[in-house]
């Protein structure tokens, strides 16, 4: 090969490099870690339901699979796998036919919902910062998520049939006898 054909390649080369830098230069790739159970068919139905914008912020391109994230920075990341929870005393909340388990502290920056009754179980954490708001962000994922059968639904006490039970006072105690 000539020197002239090889410094053309390599121009080339270099030219295409840096155009395929440019484009993915403006949202890089969000570096997340997989679910212990990413790997389950479930979360592959998942995955390729996930919308391409969620409260208005574009997807973007993850490094993990079973994973979403959208928004520059950004404000909404998913992942499916993660071991799904049992009986919770934690505020639940259903959205368009799905459970979510509000795992973390409502006033945080950032909170973490978890689905329940489903496996696999999807968290969606929403960077409250970025303006994400958790009505905006929860809805989208329905479709997707209703893919995986659902097996136990959340309760609240309005849904439980717990009947109270007297708790005996002093003047219910019989006092002893006095012995003679």
């Amino acid at each position: 090969m000539s020197p002239r054909r090889t410094a053309l390649s390599a121009l080339s080369a270099t030219v295409l490099a840096a155009a395929a830098l440019a484009l993915t230069g403006c949202a890089p790739t969000v570096s997340l870690d997989a679910a212990a159970d990413a790997n389950d068919p479930g979360c592959a139905q998942i995955s390729v339901r996930l919308p391409d914008s969620v409260a208005g912020k574009a997807q973007r391109e993850t490094d993990a699979q079973a994973t979403g994230a959208w928004g520059d920075p950004a404000a909404v990341l998913l992942r499916c796998g993660v071991p799904p929870l049992g009986p919770t005393t934690k505020p639940c909340v259903s959205v368009n036919g799905i459970d979510w388990v509000l795992m973390s502290d409502p006033a945080a920056k950032q909170v973490v919902y978890q689905t329940f009754g489903r496996t696999p179980a999807t968290e969606v954490i929403i960077d409250h910062v970025s303006g994400a708001s958790d009505a905006a962000v929860l809805p989208e994922f329905a479709s997707a998520i209703a893919t995986v059968k659902q097996t136990q639904k959340c309760l609240s006490t309005l849904d439980t049939s717990l009947t109270p039970t007297a708790t005996p006072t002093p003047s219910d105690t019989p006092s002893p006898t006095p012995s003679r």
